[in-house]
């Protein structure tokens, strides 16, 4: 992860694979199935700080399998999506037919001006080569007197899922990276105002993830590896994961994300 607040980079799963070259159509199935309702809890969240209601037109950027696209159909929201991987907007489409959604990046919105209400982005921003000039493409896209609504992980301290990563990279010999600034309190906070944005709330939304067994656990962590990486790693994350292991079977980690929700000035 860059120390530079306004550039991305980030771990946990997604940062696996980076863009669709790198394989994210590869494994969007089984990131659907292993984490796409994950961050359903902070999307809820993001609808009522950003009064997302029945009408309410609504870009989400960097919308993977479409969870938070149903979501928001749901709330009657008319919501359009953009994710760059082809498999990942084949999986949005499906999940939220009702929904537009097209191919590409954050960094040129293919939408006129003034065409959102809402723009959001759920675990998608920091992965911008340039965070404060794609925050600055969803402003354009939302206009005057519209909201920017922004969610990324939290740092470690409140995420059991680094502990996992942390011992895999360690039995790779690898020193683990340090929080980027937006995960770190006051930091979605600062970039949105270097952005320009007025800021109308922000906080921490806990956010727990399950593995239904092992192989859940396994696959869940190294998403996008090979088949003899996981075999390899598979007995250090068994072993870095036995703290969460519910007394029922399988796995609960309790994470959080980092959430603000801001206004574009008249």
């Amino acid at each position: 992860m860059s120390d530079d607040t306004h550039e991305g980079g980030d771990s946990h799963a997604r940062a696996v694979v980076d863009d669709d070259e790198h394989g994210w159509s590869a494994v969007a199935t089984e990131w659907a199935g292993l984490w796409g309702g994950f961050a359903e809890p902070v999307r809820r969240v993001l609808i009522a700080e950003a009064k997302i209601g029945p009408g309410s037109r609504v870009l989400d950027v960097g919308c993977g399998s479409g969870e938070f696209l149903a979501t928001l159909a749901g709330a009657g929201a008319v919501a359009a999506g953009i994710d760059p991987a082809r498999g990942m907007v084949g999986e949005a489409r499906r999940r939220a037919p009702q929904a537009e959604v097209r191919l590409g990046g954050v960094d040129d919105l293919p939408w006129a001006d003034v065409s959102f209400d809402v723009v959001t982005a759920v675990n998608a921003l920091q992965f911008a080569y340039d965070t404060l000039e794609a925050l600055g493409e969803m402003i354009r896209v939302a206009g005057p007197g519209g909201r920017i609504a922004v969610a990324n992980w939290a740092d470690r301290a409140h995420n059991d899922i680094d502990t996992v990563e942390i011992a895999v990279a360690a039995a790779d010999g690898e020193e683990p990276q340090p929080d980027g600034d937006l995960r770190l309190e006051g930091g979605l906070e600062e970039l949105f105002r270097d952005a320009g944005l007025e800021v109308l709330s922000a906080g921490l939304v806990e956010l727990p993830w399950e593995a239904e067994d092992d192989d859940a656990l396994v696959r869940g962590v190294l998403l996008g590896a090979p088949p003899e990486e996981r075999r390899a790693s598979a007995p250090v994350v068994l072993a870095a994961a036995r703290p969460f292991v519910r007394p029922g079977g399988g796995y609960r980690l309790l994470n959080a994300f980092r959430y603000v929700v801001g206004r574009v000035p008249d």
